[in-house]
């Protein structure tokens, strides 16, 4: 059996074994795979793993012997599977191997808007004080969670996580979501329409996949229905967030601030509007980047693989 691993998710030398690859059977693992090159690297494989690249119809008219694709993440968006499913392909994805420090890094772009540790800690360190004899002094507004309405908008594992943290630091949460879950709902979470969450929440958190229905879900028209000052968060999928819009929420305070790692064109771009706009905290797509994290990500698409093999298909994305 053929199989090819067209992009490894990003890693530094020799922190993630892929020698179980090699055991599956004729294996080529490659690094980094540009799309144009996509279809000459699969070539004649039957198994394809991959990462970041596109697999196309137009790809798979080129690699007729494809039986199957082992995402090594999560969102499958960048697969067609309309064609996949047509051609008997099946495609499996890593459906939760983060889940905790993906909503960690949520919580940890929210502090950093409510509590700007890393601006205050670079100011002591240039020995500022507030004054003599005075040693506290802050340069924006501290803003306490407790007491706030936190909407968490896709209540899965990733947002159950978020909406706990938001729960023990004191604040109401709401959430939408196409099925309501009871263990979180005995945990206080109430389940509202998206229109409610809008118009209540003090902070937003996105944590719903990119399909038709949520592709640019933060737009002029919905933002015009949240809170003036409201706070937005997302490290879900880049074009869930309509960039200029919420550039021009931020210039105009109506959006206090935003945090976000994934962008609709990613890397960050000189044009994207979001890069001049204020109070915008921009991380490098690296909610998922912690060690334990891609280990995980790795071994369980691994394991994809060796399911399929085995005959009986997990995780599968495209079922008929």
């Amino acid at each position: 059996m053929k199989i090819v691993v067209v992009d490894k998710p990003k890693e530094y030398s020799g922190e993630i074994d892929w020698s179980e690859v090699e055991k599956l059977g004729d294996a080529r693992v490659y690094d980094k795979t540009s799309q144009e090159n996509i279809a000459s690297v699969i070539g004649d494989a039957e198994i394809v793993m991959i990462n970041k690249g596109k697999i196309t119809k137009e790809i798979l008219e080129k690699c007729p012997n494809i039986k199957f694709i082992s995402l090594i993440a999560t969102g499958y968006d960048r697969i067609d599977l309309e064609e996949t499913t047509k051609r008997g392909i099946i495609v499996s994805n890593v459906p939760s191997y983060g889940s905790k420090a993906i909503g960690q890094h949520a919580v940890a772009l929210l502090l950093e808007i409510t509590n700007n540790v890393a601006h205050h800690s670079n100011e002591v360190k240039k020995l500022r004080n507030g004054g003599e004899n005075e040693w506290c002094f802050w340069d924006y507004p501290i803003y306490e969670i407790e007491y706030k309405t936190i909407g968490v908008i896709g209540l899965g594992r990733i947002g159950k996580t978020f909406a706990s943290a938001g729960l023990a630091m004191g604040a109401k949460v709401i959430a939408y979501d196409a099925f309501e879950c009871e263990d979180m709902k005995n945990m206080g979470v109430e389940f509202v329409s998206l229109d409610d969450l809008f118009a209540r929440s003090d902070i937003i958190s996105l944590h719903c996949p990119l399909t038709n229905e949520t592709e640019q879900l933060i737009n002029k028209e919905n933002i015009s229905k949240m809170k003036d000052g409201v706070i937005i968060i997302n490290n879900s999928r880049g074009a869930l967030v309509n960039e200029q819009d919420l550039a021009d929420a931020l210039k105009s305070g109506k959006v206090y601030s935003a945090g976000i790692d994934v962008l609709t064109n990613e890397p960050l771009s000189e044009d994207n509007p979001l890069l001049t706009a204020p109070n915008c905290v921009i991380t490098p797509h690296i909610s998922w980047a912690a060690l334990d994290t891609r280990r995980r990500l790795a071994r369980l698409a691994i394991e994809n693989v060796k399911a399929y093999l085995d005959g009986n298909p997990i995780n599968i994305v495209n079922k008929k």
